[in-house]
């Protein structure tokens, strides 16, 4: 009986692995989802959105999140909401790949994440 448990536990922490995103963006507040909806283009938020698709194409699952429209996201990471109590704004937007922060502040680039997701640093 004790086995079969241990084999439903590990088997909910597995479930739940494959249910998390690759890589999840923790962004700081803006007028959309994507920051790119005022009258002048943020390069920044551009380059990002660019990134999100390169990562899309090559299978990975990526979100993103604002506080105001996913708080939970925020709250289910004890990890990102430390950073945001801690440093408050100034941590966002913070970068979590496969449940491990590689980011806080800044949007990192694209071989950055890229290493991270083949077990680099």
């Amino acid at each position: 009986m004790k086995q079969k448990q241990q084999n439903s536990g590990r088997a909910s922490i597995n479930a739940e692995l494959q249910n998390q995103p690759d890589v999840e963006f923790f962004d700081p507040p803006m007028c959309c989802p994507t920051g790119l909806c005022g009258p002048t283009l943020d390069q920044t938020l551009l380059d990002l959105s660019e990134m999100i698709v390169e990562l899309q194409k090559e299978g990975f699952r990526v979100e993103r999140y604002q506080m105001t429209s996913h708080p939970q996201a925020f709250l289910s990471q004890p990890e990102v909401m430390r950073l945001v109590r801690e440093k408050q704004m100034a941590a966002l937007p913070i970068i979590v790949v496969r449940g491990r922060i590689v980011a806080e502040g800044r949007y990192p680039k694209l071989i950055e994440i890229q290493n991270n997701l083949n077990g680099g640093n």
